[in-house]
């Protein structure tokens, strides 16, 4: 699983019409927000607390489905998602997310509920299988992840995926030629220590 099963499953063309952009901006800003929401996921997986609550979190998601429409979206479910994945920082990685160059005219505060459910129920169904046979250790939650995130073999793929946008919203990847900036302290903060 990689980025291209989380694009596949966002209504993309709808996301650009609902917040008036381009389906190519809408794109970036689905890679960047799907990015930040999976590293928040994987660094609250990474406590047994973090991780038994997003496995909870996540048996509410199993079986969902792709959508054609944001309508067909819960989004005050996905606002609670965000909020329980960024916590205290989520106004300000929205705005930080919603400075960047390549995602112009993006409100991430209104685009981080929409996709936090899609990507909740993809996590959901690929660690489904995965859960049962690890028990509640969470090493398949962790694993699904970091194969999300690109650091996983589970695919098989030779793309780095959203481990590449990753690193390129930090700063260390020159994938998309981006400067990044300010997002790597954001996210640095986040999972850094800074309180």
């Amino acid at each position: 699983m990689a980025l291209d099963d989380i694009l596949s499953q966002v209504p993309i063309d709808d996301i650009a019409k609902k917040l008036g952009v381009s389906p190519d901006v809408a794109k970036a800003a689905v890679e960047q927000g799907g990015a930040v929401l999976l590293s928040g996921l994987a660094k609250n997986a990474s406590t047994e607390e973090g991780s038994s609550a997003i496995e909870s979190a996540l048996k509410r998601h199993e079986g969902s489905k792709s959508v054609s429409s944001v309508d067909d979206i819960d989004q005050a479910d996905g606002g609670k998602i965000v909020s329980h994945i960024l916590g205290a920082d989520k106004q300000q990685v929205a705005e930080k997310l919603t400075q960047s160059d390549k995602t112009a005219g993006i409100d991430f505060g209104k685009l981080l509920p929409i996709l936090a459910p899609i990507i909740m129920g993809l996590i959901a169904n690929a660690n489904k299988g995965k859960s049962s046979d690890a028990g509640s250790s969470g090493g398949g939650l962790g694993d699904v992840i970091g194969g999300l995130l690109g650091g996983g073999s589970s695919n098989g793929s030779s793309g780095g995926g959203l481990g590449d946008i990753i690193g390129g919203l930090l700063g260390g990847g020159s994938s998309n030629g981006t400067s990044g900036g300010g997002l790597g302290d954001i996210i640095g903060g986040l999972f850094g220590g800074k309180k």
